[in-house]
């Protein structure tokens, strides 16, 4: 008697095996590469349109207004994508500082103080640049000395997705660590620099929904229907307090428990281009933190900033001689030279000087000029350094623009110098590996 041999063709066997779509598009849509070309794709359409017939139409667009105005919440489109939407992002932010601090990079101090040190080094010398640059521009022009301080993560790790398929596993988390203490110096300059008329009652009313939020999620309750109203009494009242309300979104991240029962291994290989939470498992898979992550990440990634972006990045150039004369500003200047010069060289330098100390190095499977090609990428600003540029000069001022403008040609020069530095590298890498050289990352990472 014979056994019928499954035809491998068959669609019911292959359907045992393939992946459903909608887990293959959650795949995709996780992917680097996806979050910075969508995040490209809004910023190349606002700065078409705002340089088009349709300039008015994108005005108007951007500048309608909606929403209850007893819960102080009447706001134009863009404050709802700069205020709202970006509190999301900001909520995978507080998930993945959380994970990092509790199991994470960031636990052991050692492991941490290399990539802790050249973020402050990143933070610190682009704000001096700035400041220096415009210390004859008058005292309201130094507000702005944050806007270089941030690097969009986003773009930077797109970026080393797209040309560093051969890159040293160890140079992305480098990155990835870097850009989550950057992200949390990012919320602090925030929280004490750009706060003003502080409420102090709905500020105090807030912690009411955010403690009932981390009761719910201690507990194990993922009810969206519960941890959603909660999530948002707790953004409304912290936007009523005068605190920029994306602080909301990091607070309640914070909340989430990581629950780690294991140590997981961050994806390589095939998959370095996928966000990996550094594997944090509690015992049924995912921690909760994890979990909200990869749930949210997506949300984040590919609705939440491109249309904060589509909404910011809408500049006016005037033309080449408008143009001209803003990249000729002081403030368009400092923001250029922090992100393209004081965001590599702070980086290098904190570097350099840490590994100076006994008991601290880098990786053994980084060289220097790696190093170097990632700090370059450090300084895409972008998303962060518009929302702090937002803050700083506010909508009305002349200056706004010119913030746009210095923004977007500082990261783009940034992004140009990384990629061609991480391309070459990569390059380097590809050879030592076709070769089977044992200087390259993925034979050293065996040895």
């Amino acid at each position: 008697m014979s056994s019928a041999v499954p035809n491998p063709t068959d669609s019911s066997t292959s359907n045992l095996t393939a992946p459903p779509a909608r887990e293959r598009l959650a795949r995709l849509l996780k992917h680097d590469a996806v979050g910075g070309i969508l995040l490209l794709a809004a910023t190349a359409a606002a700065l078409i349109i705002a340089n088009s017939p349709a300039a008015d139409w994108y005005e108007t667009v951007r500048s309608t207004k909606f929403g209850p105005e007893a819960l102080k919440l009447n706001l134009s489109a863009s404050s709802w994508a700069s205020d709202g939407l970006l509190a999301i992002f900001f909520f995978v932010v507080g998930l993945e500082l959380k994970e990092e601090f509790v199991a994470g990079k960031l636990r052991n101090p050692k492991t941490a103080a290399v990539p802790v040190a050249a973020a402050v080094g990143g933070v610190a010398v682009p704000s001096l640049l700035y400041v220096f640059v415009n210390l004859n521009s008058g005292g309201s022009a130094l507000g702005g000395w944050a806007i270089p301080a941030a690097t969009d993560i986003a773009f930077a790790v797109a970026i080393i997705a797209m040309v560093g398929k051969f890159l040293p596993p160890s140079l992305r988390t480098f990155l990835l660590t870097l850009a989550v203490v950057d992200d949390l110096l990012a919320i602090a300059i925030i929280a004490i620099f750009y706060t003003d008329d502080l409420s102090w009652l709905p500020l105090g009313l807030a912690l009411l929904p955010l403690l009932a939020f981390a009761v719910a999620v201690q507990r194990g309750i993922h009810a969206w229907w519960l941890l959603f109203p909660l999530a948002f009494a707790t953004w409304t009242l912290v936007h009523a307090s005068g605190i920029h309300a994306t602080i909301a979104g990091v607070l309640l991240g914070f909340m989430v428990p990581v629950a780690a029962k294991r140590r997981g291994e961050r994806r390589t290989g095939d998959q370095r281009g996928f966000h990996a939470h550094d594997g944090i498992h509690g015992s049924e898979g995912h921690g909760p933190a994890a979990q909200f992550a990869d749930t949210w990440s997506i949300p984040s990634a590919v609705i939440a900033v491109p249309i904060f972006a589509f909404f910011a990045a809408g500049v006016n150039v005037g033309g080449l001689s408008g143009l001209a004369e803003s990249l000729s500003s002081p403030v368009a200047l400092g923001i250029m030279l922090g992100l393209v010069v004081g965001k590599p060289l702070g980086i290098s330098l904190a570097t350099f000087l840490i590994t100076r100390v006994r008991g601290f190095s880098l990786d053994r499977t980084m060289q220097w000029i790696d190093l170097v090609g990632v700090s370059c990428l450090a300084g895409v600003g972008f998303t962060v350094s518009l929302l702090i540029g937002d803050l700083s000069f506010g909508a009305e001022d002349a200056r706004a623009q010119v913030v746009k403008v210095g923004v977007l040609f500082g990261s783009l020069l940034a992004a140009l110098l990384g990629a061609m530095l991480l391309g070459l590298r990569n390059r380097h890498y590809r050879i030592l590996a076709a070769h089977g050289d044992a200087g390259s990352p993925t034979t050293a990472a065996q040895d």
